[in-house]
């Protein structure tokens, strides 16, 4: 049985490459660059305190991405924060191949347009290796999550995008090509 490719995906393959093939002189279409993975980000410190909530979070980054996260732990100890090691500080989800791009359509198409007030996206967010990071300052901005269900906390998320193949220049395309609503000035 053959999985169903996404329609992000499908958009990549017909519409991206040939574009950046044509705006950048690729000439091999392998070249081009692509979004190897998508790791989400979820850092809990009052899961110090209280394991549950912890617990919720994660659950809330499941029901996101639709893939159960990994939890972090403190490699190390610091008594300021009342930090011991091995404590559980957070929770990650790493998304890739069609899963990854359901989640990328989802993002740019129905939870950045819900944000108050939005007016894109900060193009200054890559990284020197070209990879882009997306902060969200609250989890209840996505569909997924019903703040009327429960104690609604308040927890934010990093989202970055490992891309392989490009510069900056190139990586900035393609995600304006794939949908990133990025800002006018910038």
């Amino acid at each position: 049985m053959k999985a169903e490719n996404a329609r992000l995906l499908e958009r990549y393959r017909k519409e991206v490459v040939p574009e950046m093939t044509k705006k950048f002189g690729i000439n091999n279409p392998m070249a081009v660059p692509h979004i190897e993975k998508v790791v989400v980000n979820m850092g809990v410190g009052e899961a110090i305190s209280d394991v549950k909530i912890l617990d919720r979070a994660a659950q809330d980054l499941a029901t996101i991405t639709g893939q159960k996260p990994t939890v972090r732990r403190a490699k190390k100890a610091i008594s300021n924060f009342k930090l011991r090691e091995n404590l559980p500080v957070g929770c990650k989800v790493t998304l890739r191949r069609t899963r990854m791009y359901e989640f990328i359509d989802r993002l740019v198409n129905v939870t950045l347009p819900r944000i108050r007030d939005f007016n894109g996206v900060s193009v200054k967010a890559f990284d020197r290796e070209g990879n882009y990071t997306l902060g969200i300052t609250d989890q209840g901005i996505f569909p997924e999550i019903d703040a009327s269900a429960r104690d609604h906390r308040i927890q934010g998320m990093d989202i970055t995008f490992v891309i392989r193949g490009g510069n900056q220049e190139r990586n900035l395309e393609l995600l304006r090509l794939l949908g990133m609503p990025f800002t006018k000035g910038n």
